[in-house]
């Protein structure tokens, strides 16, 4: 329930507010995160992800260019993400249960719940995050057979490509949108992770304070920040979307929908969605797939998300 709802603080031009937070939270998240970093603050894994996820899956031979048929092919690899205090969206890498999201869905989570496309669910830990690109993988308990996402590639992408955004807005599961890529290499900044700023819980969502085009929006973002270069769209985006797949319409998922621009706390989608590209994506994978600074989960301190804590 969202009692007592605010206005979130915004600092900006006109009557607008800008949540790099898409996740729909129902309680304030508390200090810490599910961050597995090295004093650094380099990124961390303890498995093994996969970069491309093409060589199991085949979503773009089964589309024909129409919203119906990527909402068809894609789907089942889009997951929804339910932890104590967020709901969000993920995307399906491995057939074995290796999942794609955003940090700030899962930060702080010490459980997470995934539901799939069929309805069935699964307990999930926490394996990897990278805070600077806000993106977090989670391995799903005791699961087989799911159908992985095809990554494509986010340098073809041009301004006016058509797509398809998939994800759990609100908590409604699949829920599917589309639109256009209205612009590329836009500078987003936020927070690096929860345990800082934005903590308190607005309008019935964590607050997530959010830097662009010169104004500053739910608050300050501390002085700990990361900014990524963020493909635009124009795709309906909603609170719920964080995680979930931005798609070409040959099937491939070419974002990671992250971040959205509304005119009021609760006015939902105003046209402006923001996601990081895939490219971005695979070169976190890369980087946990490789060992890069990496630690297991169970030596994470403080991470909530060790062995057993989630699954």
């Amino acid at each position: 329930m969202r009692d007592d709802q605010t206005h979130p603080k915004r600092t900006a031009r006109g009557p607008v507010a800008l949540f790099a937070a898409v996740a729909l939270v129902s309680a304030a998240v508390g200090g810490g995160t599910a961050a597995l970093l090295d004093g650094t603050g380099t990124v961390t894994g303890g498995g093994s992800p996969a970069v491309s996820g093409t060589t199991v899956a085949d979503q773009a031979a089964r589309t024909d260019g129409t919203v119906a048929s990527v909402a068809a092919a894609v789907g089942p690899s889009v997951v929804e993400i339910a932890t104590p205090t967020a709901t969000g969206s993920g995307v399906i890498l491995s057939e074995d249960g290796e999942i794609l999201t955003n940090n700030h869905v899962v930060s702080g989570a010490g459980t997470v719940e995934v539901t799939f496309h069929d309805g069935s669910t699964a307990r999930a830990q926490v394996t990897g995050t990278d805070p600077d690109t806000d993106l977090a993988l989670l391995q799903a308990a005791d699961v087989s057979g799911l159908t992985p996402a095809t990554l494509g590639d986010s340098d073809d992408v041009s301004v006016g490509d058509e797509v398809v955004a998939i994800g759990s807005p609100e908590g409604l599961t699949g829920t599917v949108t589309s639109g256009i890529v209205s612009a590329l290499d836009r500078e987003v900044t936020v927070a690096r992770d929860s345990g800082g700023a934005g903590t308190g819980q607005q309008q019935g969502w964590t607050e997530w304070p959010f830097e662009y085009g010169g104004g500053q929006y739910n608050g300050d973002v501390g002085s700990s920040t990361t900014t990524y270069e963020a493909i635009q769209t124009d795709a309906s985006l909603n609170p719920g979307n964080s995680g979930g797949a931005l798609v070409n319409m040959a099937g491939e998922v070419i974002g990671v929908n992250s971040a959205m621009y509304s005119a009021s706390a609760d006015a939902g989608s105003a046209g402006l969605g923001f996601a990081i590209p895939v490219n971005t994506v695979k070169e976190v994978l890369r980087a946990m797939e490789s060992g890069s600074g990496a630690d297991a989960a169970a030596d994470a301190p403080d991470s909530g998300a060790g062995p057993g804590s989630g699954a």
